[in-house]
């Protein structure tokens, strides 16, 4: 049965290494968020650094799930100094656990302050495809398909909540979710 890969991105207000009281509390509740959806029905895994490294994200070797790349929109630094983005590559079982686990509790929480943190863009902040069970999806296959969706909009290929598809590639909703405008406001 395939797993649904999901690849979010979104550029922060300020470098990652801002003491600005807003970028420690981004940086403190994103540990906890994590934590919180690694434990959730229907997630299966998430990019990690090998060996559990830190640093700028550019520089990580991040085993299977390839070299780290971002979309062409980026602009600022790329350095352990500079980088001011935030940016995940998970694994669901499929739309509904990814839904429950994103639009529920902490991660809720902290979209609700996503102003605070992050820039404002017309660019989507996530997007959604299908891949073989087994399959490791790896940040370029993220970021070609969040610049897809930027220019052609949702299909089976590169998708969102609202406008979803199934394995098959045929549309599909989830109970509660309906199409909207998605661009980050």
């Amino acid at each position: 049965m395939p797993h649904l890969a999901l690849y979010t991105f979104g550029v922060l207000r300020s470098p990652l290494t801002d003491p600005a009281p807003l970028t420690g509390e981004f940086l403190d509740r994103g540990e906890a968020i994590y934590q919180k959806i690694s434990q959730h029905p229907g997630y299966l895994a998430h990019a990690e650094a090998a060996d559990g490294e830190r640093g700028a994200h550019f520089d990580l070797d991040w085993g299977a799930w390839g070299e780290f790349a971002v979309p062409a929109w980026y602009g600022k630094g790329r350095t352990v100094d500079t980088i001011a983005l935030a940016a995940s590559l998970s694994l669901w079982t499929d739309l509904r656990p990814a839904f429950d686990a994103i639009y529920t509790g902490p991660h809720r929480a902290a979209l609700n302050r996503r102003h605070d943190w992050f820039e404002r863009s017309a660019h989507p902040g996530y997007v959604f495809w299908w891949v073989p069970e087994g399959a490791v999806p790896t940040w370029q296959d993220g970021v070609s398909r969040l610049e897809h969706l930027h220019a052609h909009g949702p299909a089976p290929h590169a998708f969102t909540f609202h406008h979803a598809f199934t394995p098959e590639a045929t549309p599909t909703r989830v109970t509660g979710i309906g199409p909207k405008d998605e661009r980050v406001r």
